[in-house]
């Protein structure tokens, strides 16, 4: 006769409380999505969804609203951001990983840990009395005066420099973001096998050649979901751009000018919300950022998940 084996009942309850636990994931996200949607219901209904994502319009007064400023102000400041931290958090991953003696290693590491769980909020403040001050009186001019007069560069640099505007906030968005792009390339490139990159090494490769021909090309998944998961982290920065960016909704070519975010009007303006439709829009764009960040979160995994099964291979 088979035996019948009879559960443990404490397997039985770890199974169902880690069950539960993760669930509880959906649910959240599950109900913020609710929130967002039925707050922002009214906006909606009003002003559809092409509308309001193309529209310039942030009128409390009137009570006419569009998100396109907000979506502009991010879109330029992340891309100043990704413009300078990819190349600069590679470089670091990749002295790390095979330049760098050995002693050297750990405390740089031990810094760009620290320097990713460094509160935002520091960064916005150290933005404000030291970047700000550097970036009007000697960076901007500077820029103004050597690409002023570029054709097709010199709009970007056209303005006042006041150092509180869209330069300032892509920079700091970018000490902010290397930590993370640096990390998740160091751990790709260390994935890079030994062997193949002995194998280059005995035919004669520099080490530039190996670099560039081999271990980046090998890890180029995992360092692309890193710099998609930077992404998702700048989109979503609120604090430190708050303090270095203003808060003008308007579209302009010049990155000298104080713009607006979807995470910066969202903090400026949501206590002063005195109206349905103005909470609702306030409502709309958290709506607007929760989806984009939900993509590129989702692309990030997708090709952090192909590099693992690559690397596992």
């Amino acid at each position: 006769m088979p035996v019948l084996f009879k559960k443990n009942p404490i397997d039985v309850a770890f199974s169902i409380i880690t069950g539960l636990a993760s669930l509880s994931v959906l649910v959240f996200i599950i109900g913020i999505l609710y929130v967002l949607f039925t707050e922002s219901s009214p906006a909606i209904e009003k002003f559809g969804v092409m509308k309001f994502l193309t529209s310039t319009d942030w009128d409390p007064v009137r009570e006419s609203f569009g998100a396109a400023t907000s979506l502009y102000g991010t879109a330029v400041a992340t891309a100043i951001a990704l413009f300078i931290a990819i190349p600069v958090a590679i470089g670091i991953a990749v002295f790390i990983t095979e330049i760098s003696p050995d002693f050297l290693k750990s405390p740089i590491g031990i810094a760009i840990e620290l320097l990713a769980a460094i509160p935002s909020i520091i960064y916005g403040m150290w933005g404000l009395f030291v970047l700000v001050p550097i970036m009007a009186d000697y960076i901007e001019p500077a820029l103004q005066s050597t690409l002023g007069n570029v054709p097709l560069i010199g709009i970007l640099f056209e303005g006042t420099p006041m150092g509180i505007d869209l330069l300032t906030a892509g920079i700091i968005l970018s000490i902010m973001i290397i930590p993370f792009t640096a990390s998740i390339s160091r751990d790709a490139f260390n994935l890079t096998p030994e062997i193949v990159k002995e194998s280059a090494y005995a035919l004669g490769a520099t080490k530039w050649e190996v670099v560039k021909n081999v271990v980046i090309p090998y890890s180029k998944l995992g360092v692309f979901g890193g710099i998609v998961l930077s992404l998702g982290r700048a989109l979503g920065e609120t604090m430190a751009v708050a303090f270095v960016l203003g808060n003008n909704h308007q579209i302009t070519t010049s990155l000298l000018d104080a713009a607006a975010t979807i995470t910066v009007t969202l903090a400026n303006e949501f206590t002063e919300a005195d109206s349905d439709i103005y909470l609702a829009s306030l409502f709309y764009l958290a709506l607007i950022l929760f989806v984009l960040s939900f993509i590129t979160l989702a692309i990030a995994k997708f090709f952090l998940l192909k590099a693992e099964r690559k690397f596992s291979r």
